[in-house]
């Protein structure tokens, strides 16, 4: 994906095994540069949450950063829930 302009919305749908929407325990987004080198950790909460199950962070990219990897991780029934994606910036 490419994206113009400095502003993107991450968004994750958790899910359990079975496909149901779930709220996770401790729901964090982390955002890793090309090299897997962390840039930022975020605690999600209720003004994260659009739906359940469903969060989302409004992210402004770095000018220096050709490309972002984000992780958003969570805990459901004493399991990791982790779902990773990454964006492309570059000039359309």
């Amino acid at each position: 994906m490419i994206y113009q302009g400095d502003t993107v919305r991450l968004k994750c749908n958790f899910k359990s095994l079975n496909g149901q929407a779930i709220d996770p325990s401790n729901p964090t987004l982390t955002l890793y540069d090309d090299t897997q080198k962390q840039i930022k950790q975020i605690t999600l909460d209720d003004t994260n949450k659009q739906d359940k199950g469903v969060y989302f962070y409004d992210y402004t990219v770095p000018d220096d950063k050709q490309e972002v990897i984000f992780e958003f991780r969570g805990e459901h029934n004493k399991n990791p829930v982790v779902v990773r994606d990454s964006i492309d910036i570059g000039f359309v």
